[in-house]
C-alpha cells in the first residue's frame, strides 16, 4: 500500500469509478467499501497534492512517526521517586509490606525513597491513613519533564500541521472522516450527552467517598476528594463472577467457550495438530474452529501462558486473513519480463495450500489464521493445571470476541475481511463477548462435573468506583478530542493548562497543581482522536446484550441474526447499517448527529466488563 497509494493513475480510475453513480449502483456493498477503504488512504496520502507538498507530507508524516515512537517510550519511563518520612506510614493498614516499611523507616531513621509503580506505592496509596504520603506519591506519579511535554505538544502540531496540508481543519476531522462518527463534532455530541448521563451516577459514587473521608477525618464539612484519595477510601478489588464457580482451569472455560458457540453460532472449537516448524514456541496450541454446516472455517494459534521475552498483555492479531481467491487473476497479476512463468507456478504451489471450498458456499476461500496472546500461569506438575482469575477470563473471552469476528466474517476482499472495521466498531464482538460472562446460564456452560451456575445465588457486590473510573474515561476521550483540534496550531496551546481546565470544569476530581498526566496517556499517539471508541462500544455493547441476550443468552435463533447482521460482514458494510438492521432501528442508519447522540443515551450498563482495555 505504501506503493499503491501514491499511483496517481489508480486514483484517477478510482475517482471516476466512485464519482459515476451508474458504477457506484453496480457494485456490491462489498466492492464499494473496499474502494472507499482505498480512495480515502490516497487521499489521506496527498494525492492531489502538487511535488513541493507531497514532499512537506512525506517531512511531517516521518516526522509523527518518530515523535510518536519517543512519545510512547516516555510515558512508560519511571518517574523520580518520592521522599516519605518514617512519620507519614504511622497507622498502615497493611501488616505486611506495611509493617516492613516502618520498621526499615523507624531502624535507619532515615526518609524512605518510594518509587511510583512500586509494590511499596501501591500499598502506600491503598493503606495510609496521613493523606501527606499519597499525595507526594501522587504527584510524583503524574510528574513530567519539560522534553516529555515538549514532545507530546510537537506531537499534537505536527499532526494538525499535516492535516491542514491535506484539507481538514484538524487531525481529528481527518482521522475521523472514515469512521462511525464521521465528524469531531458528531464525537462531542455522543460525549457530551453520555457524561450527563455517567455523571448522575458517578456523583453519587463521589459523595460516598466523601463521606468516607468525612467519617475517617472527623471533620464537620464535607471534604473534597483529591486524586491521591481514590485508591485509600475506594480501594481498588477484584472483579468476581457474578455466581460463584468452581475453579477455572484453562480447559475447562475453553469447553464452555466451544459450547457456547455452538449454541449460538453452530460453531465449535477442536484441537488441531501441529505440524513440525509450524508454531515459534512449544507453548503455542493450534485450535481449529469448525461450523456445522461447512466444516472448518479458520484456525487459531493460542499462544496463552507468561514466559521471559514474551510480549506482555493480551491481543488478538491476525496472520491471514479470509478472502476469495477462485477469481485471482495471478497470471496478470504477475507479468514480469522474462521470469513471469517460473514465478506464476512458485505462487501458485503457495496459494494452493490456503485455498479451501467450503460445504455450502459457493466459491474457493483462503480460511483466517489469527493468534490469540495472554500472559497466564504456565501448568506444572507441582500447580497442577493453571487455574485462571476471574478477570483472565474476562480477557479471554474478550480476545476470543475478535477472533471470532475474524473466523465468521467471510468476505471476498481481505481489506475487510474480520476485524478490518471501523476503529469504533472493531471493539463490539469482543466488548459483548465479555456480557455473555454475567450469565449464570451461560456460566453453567462450564459445568464439567454436575456443578450448575443456573442455581447459585448471585455475587451482587458492586464497586461504586466503576461510575467514577467511566466518567474519567469519558473526560479523557473529550481531552483527546481537544489536543487533536485546531487548537494544537495555536502559538499559545499549553496541553497542561487544558488538562486543568477540563478537570476543574467537568471533571469530577480537581486538577492537582504540578501534574501533567497527559505524558504518560500513551493512547494519544495509537488512538489518536479516537480514544472515545472503546466507551462508544461499550455502550453499544450493553445495549445489544440487554435488548437482544440478556433474556435468552444461548439461543440460537438470536446468535444467527448477530452473526447474519454483523459478524459475517467483517468492515465490508456500513456499520451503521449492521446495527439498524440487528437492533431493528432504521433511525440509526444515517449514523448522524442523533444517531450518535441515542448512543450516548443508552449509556453503560456493564459493571461485569473488565475496564483494562
Amino acid at each position: 500500500m505504501n506503493v499503491l497509494n501514491t499511483n496517481v493513475g489508480l486514483y484517477e480510475v478510482l475517482d471516476v469509478v466512485l464519482h459515476d453513480p451508474e458504477v457506484v449502483k453496480s457494485l456490491s456493498s462489498e466492492a464499494y467499501q473496499t474502494a472507499l477503504i482505498f480512495w480515502r488512504d490516497f487521499e489521506k496520502s496527498a494525492i492531489r497534492l502538487p511535488p513541493a507538498s507531497r514532499e512537506k507530507f512525506v517531512s511531517l508524516s516521518s516526522e509523527i512517526l518518530s515523535l510518536g515512537h519517543e512519545f510512547v517510550n516516555q510515558a512508560s519511563a519511571p518517574r523520580p521517586a518520592a521522599l516519605i518520612e518514617a512519620s507519614e506510614l504511622e497507622g498502615l493498614k497493611d501488616d505486611g509490606m506495611g509493617a516492613r516499611l516502618q520498621r526499615q523507616a523507624s531502624s535507619t531513621q532515615k526518609s524512605l525513597l518510594v518509587y511510583p509503580g512500586s509494590h511499596q506505592a501501591y500499598m502506600i496509596m491503598r493503606s495510609a491513613p496521613m493523606e501527606s504520603p499519597r499525595k507526594k506519591l501522587y504527584v510524583a506519579a503524574h510528574s513530567s519533564t519539560s522534553r516529555q511535554i515538549e514532545c507530546l505538544e510537537r506531537l499534537l502540531r505536527a499532526r494538525a500541521e499535516l492535516a491542514r496540508l491535506v484539507g481538514w481543519d484538524s487531525y481529528a476531522g481527518m482521522v475521523l472522516h472514515d469512521k462511525m462518527a464521521k465528524t469531531p463534532e458528531n464525537v462531542n455530541h455522543f460525549l457530551d450527552t453520555f457524561l450527563d448521563r455517567t455523571a448522575v451516577h458517578a456523583r453519587e459514587a463521589l459523595y460516598a467517598l466523601r463521606l468516607r473521608k468525612q467519617a475517617h477525618l472527623r471533620t464537620s464539612l464535607l471534604p473534597v476528594i483529591q486524586a491521591w484519595d481514590r485508591s485509600y477510601y475506594c480501594p481498588p478489588e477484584p472483579s468476581e463472577p457474578p455466581v460463584p464457580l468452581p475453579p477455572l482451569s484453562l480447559g475447562r472455560v475453553f469447553m464452555g467457550m466451544s459450547r457456547l458457540f455452538k449454541h449460538l453460532y453452530g460453531v465449535w472449537l477442536r484441537p488441531s495438530e501441529v505440524l513440525p516448524g509450524e508454531v515459534w514456541h512449544p507453548d503455542v496450541r493450534k485450535v481449529e474452529v469448525v461450523d456445522e454446516e461447512h466444516g472448518v472455517i479458520g484456525w487459531i494459534y493460542a499462544d496463552l501462558f507468561a514466559r521471559s521475552g514474551k510480549a506482555c498483555g493480551a491481543a488478538h492479531y491476525t496472520v491471514r486473513c479470509s478472502r476469495r481467491t477462485d477469481d485471482d487473476d495471478e497470471a496478470g497479476d504477475l507479468q514480469t519480463s522474462g521470469a513471469g512463468e517460473g514465478l506464476l507456478e512458485a505462487s501458485q504451489r503457495f496459494e494452493l495450500v490456503k485455498r479451501h471450498r467450503l460445504r455450502g458456499i459457493q466459491g474457493e476461500y483462503q480460511l483466517p489464521l489469527v493468534v490469540l496472546l495472554c500472559e497466564f500461569g504456565r501448568p506444572s506438575v507441582l500447580s497442577g493445571p493453571t487455574i485462571l482469575e476471574w478477570h483472565e477470563v474476562q480477557t479471554l473471552f474478550h480476545e476470543m470476541g475478535h477472533a471470532m469476528h475474524s473466523m465468521i466474517g467471510r468476505t471476498e476482499y481481505h481489506n475487510v475481511s474480520g476485524t478490518r472495521c471501523a476503529t469504533d466498531f472493531v471493539e463490539l464482538p469482543s466488548i459483548l463477548m465479555e456480557h455473555f460472562l454475567s450469565s449464570p446460564t451461560v456460566l453453567s456452560l462450564f459445568d464439567g462435573d454436575g456443578f450448575s451456575a443456573d442455581s447459585q445465588t448471585g455475587n451482587n457486590h458492586q464497586d461504586p468506583c466503576h461510575f467514577i473510573d467511566t466518567h474519567s474515561s469519558v473526560l479523557l476521550s473529550v481531552l483527546d478530542q481537544v489536543y487533536h483540534s485546531p487548537l494544537a496550531l495555536d502559538s499559545e496551546f499549553n496541553s497542561t493548562a487544558i488538562l486543568a481546565n477540563l478537570s476543574n470544569t467537568r471533571g469530577l476530581i480537581p486538577h492537582t497543581p504540578g501534574t501533567s498526566f497527559q505524558t504518560q496517556f500513551g493512547h494519544l499517539f495509537g488512538y489518536g482522536a479516537t480514544y472515545y471508541s472503546y466507551l462508544f462500544d461499550r455502550a453499544i455493547a450493553s445495549y445489544v446484550w440487554r435488548h437482544i441476550f440478556l433474556s435468552s443468552p444461548v439461543e440460537r435463533e438470536l446468535g444467527e441474526r448477530y452473526k447474519r447482521e454483523v459478524l459475517r460482514y467483517g468492515g465490508g458494510k456500513n456499520p451503521w447499517l449492521m446495527l439498524g438492521a440487528l437492533l431493528e432501528m432504521p433511525a440509526l442508519e444515517g449514523g448522524d448527529a442523533a444517531a450518535m447522540q441515542t448512543v450516548g443515551q443508552w449509556g453503560i450498563d456493564d459493571s461485569n466488563v473488565s475496564s483494562h482495555h
